[in-house]
């Protein structure tokens, strides 16, 4: 009996999606609320549940690396199709003087990001707690004219919980390919 009971359960549970990046053990990703500098509404992650999410922490006068993310989430919304319906690609910023609403409204329009895009600003305070929570340093560089910060982008299943963490240099295929399969799992 106990072992067609265990047999039955593990028919039924659905196995672990196999992901490109850096897998995390899938705890609760830690919530906040923050400001939409587009829309100048508070967001709190736990709000986007029930959808995959794919969050960087960017900023918008950033001269490498936050560009290229933001090209990677448009590429993987336009690869994605109808499935990006299903998706909500978030940017958390590590300036908070620097990205203002309008540099947030410039940053996003240049890169073609609209739908099911947050881009997350808030004080200083504030910011640092979420930095700290998933592990990212954000420092003003030696010049003051950049920010030096850690090139993560975690993603996380519909659940809100964290699967993987992947860098701007994910290869496009990769990143809609560990989307799709966190959305099939549902």
């Amino acid at each position: 009996m106990i072992v067609a009971v265990a047999t039955l359960l593990i028919s039924c549970a659905r196995p672990a999606s196999h992901l490109s990046g850096t897998e995390l053990d899938g705890g609760q990703a830690p919530d906040f609320t923050l400001t939409d500098g587009l829309t100048a509404q508070p967001v709190t992650l736990s709000s986007l549940r029930g959808n995959v999410v794919a969050m960087a922490f960017l900023y918008t006068h950033c001269p490498d690396v936050c560009p290229l993310t933001a090209g990677q989430f448009r590429a993987a919304q336009k690869q994605l199709g109808s499935d990006a319906s299903r998706v909500r690609f978030v940017a958390v910023s590590v300036d908070p003087e620097g990205d203002t609403p309008s540099d947030v409204r410039s940053f996003s329009a240049a890169h073609d990001l609209s739908t099911n895009w947050h881009y997350l600003i808030g004080p200083r305070p504030q910011l640092q707690t979420v930095w700290s929570q998933y592990g990212v340093g954000a420092f003003n560089a030696p010049t003051g004219m950049s920010v030096d910060h850690n090139d993560a982008i975690y993603v996380l299943d519909a659940s809100g919980r964290e699967r993987e963490i992947v860098h701007s240099d994910v290869a496009l295929k990769d990143l809609v390919s560990d989307l799709r399969a966190l959305l099939a799992e549902r």
